[in-house]
């Protein structure tokens, strides 16, 4: 679990974050949402440690990161998985290498032990026999679950994902949200994610916090934004034609229901 307790963040003189109160529980997908600009992406840096908040303390399972020295922070990253939104592969590195990397970079493991478990990661995310290719040969669905690979070689017990569906067709978006939520479940870990499409916020929102204007506007999760009164919350996840109709037929069953009772 993290929690996020009163973080202000500023950027010359300018405060982007407003203290943000918030809890990311573990086996959960724990989704971020807001306009361009709310505040969001911050707030993800601000959570791996790429950005110090003027106020405020987070906590990673009761440990602060805020008081943490140089060698409690990489312990720390050694729990610690990213996605980032353009995937962020190298291009000269075959998929098993790209995989391989944070386990040459971090792991105790003997070579013949980091090649297995590369080779677990490629074939739980469904590229059995991709191995051998290089980004330029794959799919951008395909690169994107290199990178789901990547993220969980180390085993980690956080998972951040920065616009996992960025550029995918929906299809592919809704075959990586399933593997995102999957990955969660099975493994425990406590998983954020930083995005923009609603189709995830629907579909696997176990818990989701909205953030408006650097504020935390709104939390709740899948079921709960169906009845949400908040007009900013409601203006982007309804923005839609389609997205209008689900969520007035999501009102009509619950008041149905309600009736029923």
């Amino acid at each position: 679990m993290i929690e996020v307790k009163n973080i202000s963040k500023w950027f010359d003189g300018v405060q982007v974050l407003h203290g943000i109160n918030a809890t990311f529980e573990t086996g959960k997908t724990n989704l971020i949402i807001g306009q361009s600009g709310s505040g969001k992406t911050v707030l993800l840096k601000c959570l791996v440690g790429l950005l110090r908040p003027e106020e405020g303390q987070i906590f990673y399972d009761g440990r602060c990161l805020n008081t943490m020295n140089a060698e409690q922070r990489k312990e720390l990253r050694m729990d610690i998985g990213m996605l980032f939104q353009g995937s962020a592969l190298f291009d000269n590195e075959t998929v098993l290498g790209n995989v391989m990397f944070p386990l040459k970079m971090f792991s105790p493991l003997s070579y013949k032990e980091q090649i297995e478990r590369a080779h677990f990661c490629i074939e739980r995310v469904g590229l059995k026999n991709a191995d051998s290719k290089f980004p330029s040969e794959i799919s951008g669905g395909m690169q994107k679950r290199v990178a789901i690979a990547r993220a969980i070689a180390l085993n980690p017990k956080y998972l951040f994902c920065d616009e996992p569906n960025s550029g995918l067709d929906p299809r592919t978006s809704l075959l990586i949200d399933d593997l995102l939520s999957d990955i969660t479940h099975e493994y425990k870990m406590t998983t954020v994610i930083n995005t923009h499409d609603m189709n995830s916020v629907l579909g696997i929102g176990e818990h989701i916090i909205f953030i408006n204007k650097g504020f935390c506007d709104w939390s709740g999760n899948d079921k709960t934004i169906y009845r949400s009164d908040n007009q900013n919350l409601n203006d982007l996840v309804f923005a839609s034609s389609l997205f209008k109709e689900v969520k007035r037929y999501m009102e009509k069953n619950a008041n149905n229901s309600n009736t029923k009772r």
